[in-house]
């Protein structure tokens, strides 16, 4: 066929559209159609029974405030699928995200939501006010900061750092909002860093008054929660220099606006503008020109200024003093470890549930698609975080008791284990709403399926309150202390859950089976060999550079490696401590035997992650390839009850997300229409 004639063929062709013959094995497929999990999963334990150990306290007040967001216009319900969903409108401009926050506020404290909040005693008040700030915390995390600053932060500050005449004159106010406070600790210049704030204040004794001043501009207060638009008070942290020595930070009551919004006099204060999360938030940034308050107005718990001008107090030593002015300010991270697990949870649910109603190819000709979750690469992907999620949820409840049960001597043990379960649970909350939303698909960067845009808003925890990293070398110091003083004085060590040091090493059996790799006490030994291994080491490290003629702070700082190393072993090993202390409470069932499920998961995946097993010969290649087959078998085990768990987080289906439910009807023509 000559080239002419080859070309008019082919044209032909293309223009009549023949089709090729059909494959004999292949046959057109109907459109999907949404499937409730519910129908083909199964729940083989009483959900609600995990719910009461997940949440722990306050379920009747939770879910009353739940239905109290899902019955008002304020908290955004919109209908998709069939379904009504709250959250935030994250479409509106910052401004507008700022006024809805105040609005949202108003509307709880009308219904009695704070009430008590500064003015009860006891623990089960904490235990209401703790569960009521998750719930809104779930709905937006703007409302949560907002609500948090105004009441954990600058309320906090007036109970624990003030004295009755602060109590009296500022709590109640501060419940009913007829004072509206902030938080100015954070400086341009200088944030993980407290003591080395710029900010100044003097003591004028002619007149009985401060004199608190911003000598430089890395001295701005920043990011202040609430100074932009709102806050009517704030508490603003300083150096105190009283007849030319500085007495080290202090914090002092500052009026900066009236009630009519009106800032004052010889106060500046700017916007922080756009972030990439947290815009209902309206963070600030403050200068004091010389701004007199009244002497009254220092927060006189740990020291004060009498009348003519003397420094009095009765802790001498300035970091003896420092710290215990610092102790009450834990709560900030207890809260912070908690919001990041409850986000965590609903990234899971949202996931999971999403991954056994979605399905993605066939393994046979003719043959229905695979549910996502049916996939083991999938379960590789999202069941170890969920038993994270758990063991994190189990260790958060107990960091929430130890607070609520306070005292003087648990001062230290708080600050540590806050410290480490601060940083252990928002790095684990970024990694897994990174993970959901990249499980979810193209879904998951839709703002209203959540897990994408929940990572712009949580993100701000890895730093707040403490940069993790930072956090981690601190736990690492006050370890390293624990070591020397029992080493020094020859005495057992006592508390931090410390006391494994105390017998001999464990020895990790040489060949690992699955019951071994199961089994409580191999996971036990094996955190607790790491832990003693890195405690030691980095002790060893330490003294040798002091032996050296390095300073100590500059000894810390070259073995930061190994304070990490330390630091992310001591938060595991009490994680799974606490996991333990959960699973014993449970009678032998079913919900026992998924707890050791989730338990094991969570301890060998954490071995598996961590590369010190390797590198310091805890575990041979050989178990380490082993630790990494079980973790599959430990995944198809779990397989069947994923559904059950994400359910019995108790998440109500308004604070999930359409992809979560029909996302087909989610995504129909009709809802565009509608």
């Amino acid at each position: 066929m000559d080239r002419i004639s080859r070309r008019a063929q082919v044209l032909n062709n293309h223009l009549t559209q023949t089709p090729p013959p059909p494959a004999s094995s292949l046959h057109p497929s109907p459109c999907l159609s949404y499937s409730p999990p519910e129908l083909t999963e199964k729940t083989h334990f009483d959900t609600a029974d995990l719910r009461r150990l997940t949440d722990g306290h306050n379920l009747q007040d939770r879910d009353w405030l739940y239905g109290l967001m899902v019955q008002s216009k304020l908290f955004n319900p919109r209908n998709s699928g069939g379904r009504v969903f709250i959250s935030p409108d994250f479409n509106q401009s910052m401004e507008q995200q700022r006024e809805m926050t105040m609005r949202r506020i108003g509307y709880l404290l009308e219904r009695g939501v704070f009430q008590g909040w500064l003015t009860a005693k006891g623990i089960e008040a904490e235990m209401r006010k703790f569960a009521f700030l998750e719930v809104v915390g779930m709905f937006d995390h703007s409302l949560a900061i907002k609500i948090g600053v105004h009441f954990f932060l600058w309320g906090g500050a007036i109970q624990f750092f003030g004295t009755k005449r602060h109590h009296e004159k500022w709590l109640k106010d501060t419940e009913n909002y007829m004072i509206k406070g902030c938080f100015a600790m954070t400086e341009l210049g200088h944030g993980s860093n407290v003591r080395g704030i710029e900010t100044v204040t003097t003591y004028d004794a002619k007149t009985e008054e401060f004199v608190i001043n911003t000598p430089c501009e890395s001295a701005q207060k920043y990011w202040i929660g609430g100074a932009a638009n709102h806050a009517t008070h704030t508490i603003a942290f300083s150096q105190l220099n009283i007849n030319g020595t500085n007495q080290g930070v202090h914090a002092f009551i500052v009026q900066i606006r009236d009630a009519d919004g009106n800032i004052f006099p010889n106060i500046r204060v700017a916007d922080c503008s756009h972030k990439i999360g947290l815009n209902g938030v309206d963070n600030g940034r403050i200068w004091f020109d010389n701004v007199r308050i009244p002497r009254e107005n220092l927060l006189n718990s740990v020291a004060d200024v009498s009348p003519d001008g003397q420094y009095l107090s009765a802790i001498k030593d300035p970091d003896q003093r420092f710290a215990a002015f610092l102790a009450p300010l834990t709560s900030g991270r207890v809260t912070i470890a908690v919001s990041a697990i409850y986000s965590s949870k609903i990234g899971m649910a949202i996931a999971i549930r999403y991954a056994l109603s979605r399905r993605a190819f066939s393994v046979a000709p003719n043959e229905p698609e695979v549910l996502l979750l049916d996939y083991p690469s999938h379960q590789r992907r999202l069941l170890p975080l969920l038993a994270k999620t758990y063991a994190m949820s189990f260790s958060v409840n107990y960091l929430k008791t130890l607070y609520w049960n306070r005292t003087p001597e648990l001062n230290k043990t708080i600050h540590i284990v806050s410290s480490a379960y601060k940083a252990a649970c928002s790095w684990h909350n970024m990694r897994t709403l990174q993970e959901c939303r990249e499980a979810c698909g193209g879904q998951g960067l839709k703002t209203e399926n959540h897990v994408g845009h929940f990572k712009s808003e949580f993100d701000v925890q890895s730093t707040f309150e403490g940069d993790n990293n930072v956090l981690m070398q601190q736990i690492s110091k006050a370890l390293f202390a624990e070591y020397l003083n029992a080493k020094k004085r020859n005495k057992p060590f006592k508390g931090l859950g410390l006391e494994h040091m105390n017998g001999p090493s464990p020895v990790v059996p040489s060949r690992l089976s699955s019951s071994t790799l199961r089994d409580r006490q191999f996971q036990v030994d094996a955190f607790h060999l790491r832990e003693r291994d890195l405690l030691a080491r980095f002790a060893e490290e330490i003294l040798k550079l002091l032996s050296q003629g390095q300073s100590r702070e500059h000894a810390f700082m070259l073995s930061y490696q190994l304070a990490e190393d330390l630091g992310r072993a001591f938060s595991d090993r009490a994680m799974l401590q606490n996991f333990l202390q959960v699973e014993e409470s449970v009678p032998s069932g079913l919900l026992k035997e998924i707890l050791g499920l989730l338990r094991s998961m969570y301890a060998l995946v954490v071995i598996d992650e961590d590369p010190a097993f390797l590198r310091y010969g805890y575990l041979s290649p050989e178990n380490a390839a082993s630790v990494r087959k079980e973790i599959m078998k430990l995944c198809s085990d779990l397989r069947p009850h994923a559904l059950a768990l994400v359910n019995a987080f108790g998440i109500p289906d308004a604070l999930l997300s359409p992809i979560a439910f029909n996302w087909v009807d989610a995504n129909a023509w009709s809802s565009v229409q509608h």
